[in-house]
């Protein structure tokens, strides 16, 4: 990596300017803010300067610095994106040298107004997401800019993704193949296997609590799979604005003595759970990779998810894990629960695979693929 990076400062390219819908530091903040400090931390090692804009969130400081790169807060959740691109025309946060977006939904429109070196990571079409978060017209706008719109002026641009699903997604947008590279995400070290299984039959979730994780039909999964699974726990960690629909579906049900919604975990009891749990279970209905379902195969644990682009890529059915349709997924989490060697031999070949996916290489080939954008834009 150090290569490309003094490979890129001999071109001119020091100082990186990143765009985020969301930081790190914010409440609400999931899998695309864990892979944007990833390769940035990793970058300001190798000596690029990386300032990372992002939208404001009160509380938290306008400017501060992490892990070596710069952190720019301003804008609320929809004004950043007009305000951002006016900011860096104006170069009221500095001048820059490369520019990487995260589109995240909406699209940061870079075409429009800089001719620097830039590329592009894109987690996931939003898809059926847009309805769950926006109402009716707006989710229609939404789902337009995103897969009419913006494309178009992307045509020439590199877009990076974690996943060959979304490179499916994108290629069939009008994308062009050699320009869509897919660049598998990584998993944390800290996350080992260790310790012992619980006694009983323990499946862990993890993300937000929001519609379209649909963690009230990963509920109703573990209440079915109870009837034939006798000592079924399900924990779910995370927050998000569900917690009170989801406690109530609990409460409805009867299952509050075995159903736990846990909130936020610190770090350390997070790979405590993955490593205690016999599996980790997602109903979510579109992610762009699954990052909760590698981290727990890096601890010795395998999946039983929603059957979804992006849950194929972290996923490898029938050696991973197990992806099942939602409507289905009670009697895969059954299965898997039950068959004690079909699980070991799922573990085994989660784990073997996670140890292939790393933050190193990430950052590594995003680097490489900048280096790639800039000799384009000498040329």
């Amino acid at each position: 990596m150090q290569q490309f990076a003094d490979e890129l400062i001999s071109m001119g390219v020091r100082r990186v300017h990143t765009l985020g819908w969301r930081d790190l530091a914010d409440p609400d903040a999931g899998g695309s803010e864990v892979h944007a400090d990833e390769f940035m931390r990793r970058w300001a090692d190798v000596g690029l300067e990386v300032t990372h804009r992002t939208s404001g969130l009160a509380g938290v400081a306008t400017v501060a610095h992490r892990n070596g790169y710069r952190v720019v807060s301003r804008g609320g959740r929809m004004t950043v994106f007009p305000r951002m691109a006016v900011s860096e025309v104006l170069r009221r946060e500095g001048s820059f040298d490369a520019l990487v977006e995260i589109w995240n939904g909406v699209p940061w429109m870079g075409p429009l107004w800089t001719r620097k070196p830039r590329m592009v990571f894109l987690h996931h079409i939003h898809g059926p997401m847009w309805d769950q978060i926006l109402p009716g017209p707006f989710a229609a706008l939404g789902r337009a800019l995103e897969t009419k719109f913006a494309p178009p002026f992307y045509k020439r641009s590199l877009v990076l993704t974690p996943s060959d699903a979304t490179r499916d997604e994108l290629l069939e947008l009008g994308f062009h193949p050699q320009r869509v590279q897919a660049i598998p995400n990584g998993v944390d070290p800290s996350f080992s296997p260790g310790g012992t299984k619980s006694a009983e039959p323990l499946v862990i979730a993890v993300g937000r609590l929001a519609p379209v994780k649909r963690f009230e039909l990963l509920i109703d999964a573990a209440i079915e799979a109870r009837h034939t699974v006798p000592g079924l726990r399900l924990q779910i960690v995370g927050e998000g604005p569900e917690r009170e629909r989801l406690e109530a579906r609990i409460a409805a049900a009867g299952a509050g003595e075995w159903i736990t919604l846990l909130g936020r975990v610190d770090h350390v009891d997070l790979v405590d759970l993955y490593r205690t749990a016999w599996v980790v279970a997602s109903a979510s209905l579109a992610e762009g990779w699954g990052l909760s379902l590698t981290e727990a195969a890096a601890c010795g644990t395998p999946a039983v998810a929603s059957d979804i682009r992006g849950h194929r890529s972290s996923v490898v059915h029938g050696s991973t894990g197990v992806l099942a349709p939602v409507e289905e997924l009670g009697q895969a989490l059954a299965r898997v629960l039950l068959d004690d060697g079909l699980r070991a031999q799922l573990a085994t070949q989660a784990y073997e695979r996670a140890l292939t996916l790393t933050w190193d290489r990430v950052a590594h080939e995003m680097l490489a693929a900048l280096v790639q954008v800039t000799t384009a834009r000498r040329a």
